[in-house]
């Protein structure tokens, strides 16, 4: 008796080969298990008569703790009557091989970790096949040690059994080590580089001194401080030059978390997760200068052993990116730590390419990420069947919050985040992490996809490259991203609801508060915000006072009403930037969602007159917000004078009421709250509209300000209580950062019809 095994999935550099071995052995089959493709083939047989089934049920049941099993095919196979069960090796030619996001330390090593009689006892490196470091060391495939930057470090004999044997749970776990033959910690003086005893137990000894440092961890350095001293935070912020911009938080544990936020179970689930990802949490009680206007806060929990041995005397830590104002994490001592901390907690294995954290919050039981990075950098995106192809594709993404996606196979791999590509560093990070993709994939892209606008960092690096070169409308691709995501029928249309801060039209316009009926041939525009002046340009959207004045001159003309948040800036500046609008200079024309946010925040009264980071505007408004509030304020949806003419709304009568509210003094908390109501039942109104001239049924949310929480909720709840079905991006971020996945989807298409 003989069957033959097909399983597809997140299979590969996850243990699952070791683990089919194992389950062979205890079970008595003979055969062998090898990679093949984005899979794994298994052959068993047995002497005696067998239906396979106490195999399959561990299969389907009992998975090593990284492996995500999508389908499994069994068929007949014939008896060659083996002797043993074998792993075979990997053909490179036939494999597409995963790489594994970077694990946090597993709850076997981390037990002995803290065993006296263990080898590896407060080793800060322990790892085995189900955690540790991978995407961040690997330098090319296939992923075996002498690929990685572990290759300089020869395993002792003890490190080497486990390493070759099957039934080890370190078996071929490539940053196998111990403290005879792996990566060793250092503790130096950030200026003279003088190396202080006693590497761990005196960095927190130093943390308690209110002195900040620098730790290497798995993607790059964090700025450490200790966040119940003041001093030491408020020092921390002048060296990143970040007045408000919230920081992260590292606790001790889950005790610690719950000290001082709020935590659902589907929170509490991610935290603990072996992603460890930053979860923006409902404050419980507030710490100074972590996160000053708003009501949650970022905290993650340990993900390396180092961390947790770090943090075995300090309960809570500020632990932020090492990187100077918009430019990446930093990886390496050389690249300008020592002018950012006091000391360098360090270590000797190199990393190869940077990840920040990854930062989200929990919707609805379900993820929202604000960045994409460590912990989920590159698992693998199957596209819908009917769209693969086989060309390779390279993706760009657009400009802000970038990142770039690879197709092969069936498959998209994402990059981390990669920032803001007007930022030299950044620019730089962009071409290098085009090159360890591409190499490390062997991705031979026959296509390259970029943003529509013009003068983007992206386009040009696109049209350098000699390959055929596709364009893709900024918000039909972020629409795009989540029908791939979903693997969203190739047949059905759907509207999509594109909020975000700013992208290039069709037109050539400013666009950002879009609905699209949509699907992979192309979209319409079926409606748009009312446009308005954006005075000044790009300059509007860090001087929220600017939108608020083109909102308020809109509403009212010439005669703009005087209240306190206006008295902030002086009368000749706001003279100028009407004189901008009046006479049309360097004020065109948007649609942006993003920019009415920021009006809304500065006419009542929250919002800085210039913004420290993007965002924060709308992100006081929306911390403000009453949990429940009554009533909404009114809008108006133009018919167009023509069938094909899109719908525009106007929320002038909602600049008027918001207006008159703050003059008599009704409280921030309740006219935030009707506001982000007003902006889910503009939505369902669209939709509604939507669904009669196109019979579409289903609504897909993305966009930057669809990170919006308060947002998110309200549309669920009055689009779903009127029968419609709604997407957003659950993998993946609804900002810039999912542009490329849909720039993706695009081309798939287009190399489809070009068939």
């Amino acid at each position: 008796m003989a069957v033959e095994m097909v399983v597809f999935g997140v299979v590969q550099g996850v243990g699952f080969r070791p683990f089919i071995y194992r389950l062979a052995h205890d079970l008595g089959y003979k055969g062998w298990v090898k990679n093949i493709g984005f899979g794994v083939e298994i052959h068993i047989e047995k002497e005696k008569e067998s239906d396979f089934q106490d195999f399959l049920l561990v299969l389907q049941n009992n998975t090593p703790p990284l492996a995500q099993i999508k389908e499994i095919s069994v068929k007949p196979a014939s008896h060659l009557g083996l002797e043993r069960f074998v792993i075979e090796k990997t053909k490179q030619e036939e494999s597409f091989v995963f790489i594994s996001p970077d694990i946090s330390v597993c709850e076997n090593c981390s037990k002995e970790m803290m065993l006296p009689a263990d080898r590896r006892y407060r080793y800060p490196f322990i790892n085995c096949t189900d955690c540790g470091p991978r995407y961040t060391i690997v330098q090319s495939l296939p992923y075996d040690r002498k690929q990685t930057t572990m290759k300089s470090f020869i395993m002792c004999p003890s490190c080497k059994k486990e390493y070759t044997n099957p039934l080890d749970r370190r078996y071929h776990a490539q940053p196998i080590a111990c403290p005879i033959c792996g990566p060793q910690i250092k503790l130096v003086q950030s200026r003279t580089r003088k190396e202080l005893k006693d590497g761990i137990d005196k960095a927190s000894s130093l943390l308690k001194q209110g002195k900040i440092l620098a730790v290497k961890g798995l993607g790059g350095f964090h700025l450490v401080c200790d966040a119940q001293n003041a001093s030491a935070i408020k020092r921390l912020r002048q060296i990143k030059n970040r007045k408000t911009k919230p920081l992260a938080l590292m606790a001790k544990d889950m005790a610690i978390v719950q000290k001082y936020a709020h935590t659902s179970p589907a929170e509490k689930s991610q935290l603990l997760s072996p992603r460890r990802p930053i979860v923006l949490l409902k404050k419980r009680k507030n710490i100074r200068h972590i996160a000053p206007h708003l009501d949650e806060m970022g905290i993650m929990l340990p993900y390396t052993p180092l961390h947790y041995l770090l943090l075995e005397n300090i309960d809570l830590i500020v632990a932020t990116s090492s990187n100077q104002k918009d430019a990446p994490i930093m990886k390496d001592e050389s690249e300008g730590i020592d002018d950012l901390c006091d000391y360098i907690l360090t270590h000797d294995r190199p990393i190869h390419i940077r990840a920040d954290d990854s930062v989200m919050k929990v919707v609805e039981d379900q993820p929202l990420f604000l960045r994409r990075a460590r912990g989920y950098v590159p698992y693998p995106q199957p596209v819908p069947k009917a769209l693969e192809s086989d060309q390779h594709i390279l993706a760009l993404g657009a400009e802000l919050k970038d990142t770039i996606s690879v197709y092969k196979n069936g498959y998209v791999i994402t990059s981390p985040f990669l920032g803001d590509l007007d930022e030299y560093q950044n620019y730089r990070y962009f071409e290098e992490i085009i090159q360890h993709l591409t190499k490390v994939f062997k991705v031979d892209p026959k296509m390259v996809v970029s943003d529509l606008h013009p003068d983007f960092h992206t386009t040009r690096y696109a049209q350098k490259t000699q390959i055929p070169h596709l364009q893709v409308q900024h918000h039909f691709a972020h629409v795009l991203a989540v029908l791939l995501e979903h693997e969203y029928p190739a047949d059905r249309k759907v509207l999509g609801i594109s909020f975000d801060g700013y992208g290039y039209g069709a037109d050539g316009k400013p666009w950002g508060g879009e609905f699209l009926v949509a699907d992979y041939d192309g979209y319409t525009r079926f409606a748009h915000f009312a446009e308005v002046p954006l005075p000044g340009g790009d300059l509007a959207a860090k001087q929220p006072w600017r939108m608020a004045l083109s909102y308020l001159r809109h509403a009212y003309g010439e005669n703009l009403p005087v209240f306190k948040a206006m008295q902030k800036i002086s009368p000749k500046r706001i003279k100028g930037v009407l004189e901008m609008m009046n006479h049309n200079i360097n004020t065109p024309l948007t649609s942006s969602c993003g920019r009415l946010f920021d009006a809304v925040s500065f006419i009542v009264g929250i919002s800085p007159a210039e913004m420290e980071f993007e965002a924060e505007a709308p992100m006081r408004l929306e911390s403000a917000a009453a949990r429940r509030i009554r009533g909404r304020y009114g809008f108006e949806i133009s018919e167009g004078l023509f069938p094909q003419e899109s719908h525009k709304i106007s929320f002038l009568k909602m600049i008027r009421s918001i207006v008159r509210e703050t003059e008599r003094g009704v409280p921030v908390s309740d006219i935030s709250a009707k506001f982000h109501k007003t902006l889910a039942y503009s939505i369902a109104q669209v939709a509604e509209k939507a669904k009669q001239q196109y019979g579409v049924n289903t609504v897909a949310l993305t966009g930057g300000v669809f990170l919006n929480r308060r947002l998110v909720q309200e549309a669920y709840k009055v689009l779903e209580r009127k029968g419609f079905s709604v997407l957003r991006p659950i993998q993946y971020s609804p900002n810039d950062e999912s542009i490329s996945v849909g720039q993706i989807a695009f081309a798939l298409k287009f190399l489809q019809r070009m068939k």
